[in-house]
């Protein structure tokens, strides 16, 4: 391997989103930071099979208002 080309690699924290932690070792961050994790595998609908709307910021609301009109016919 070339000396100087490659990332340092180092020991994280990662923090699931029930809480729990591991440590583990990655390129990301520097030595001894924390990772939190929005969505891993207890909280995504892939792995528990269960889904659920999160709306952040409207963006829902803002596709249905930007769709609403599509696919209904006006009489001419």
């Amino acid at each position: 391997m070339k000396p100087g080309i490659h990332p340092d690699y180092h020991e994280i924290t990662v923090i699931m989103t029930d809480g729990t932690e591991y440590k583990t070792r990655s390129c990301a961050g520097k030595a001894g930071d924390t990772l939190r994790l929005d969505v891993d595998t207890k909280s995504h609908p892939a792995w528990t099979g269960v889904q659920r709307m999160m709306d952040t910021g409207g963006q829902v609301a803002k596709f249905n208002k930007r769709f609403a009109g599509i696919g209904t016919r006006s009489k001419s």
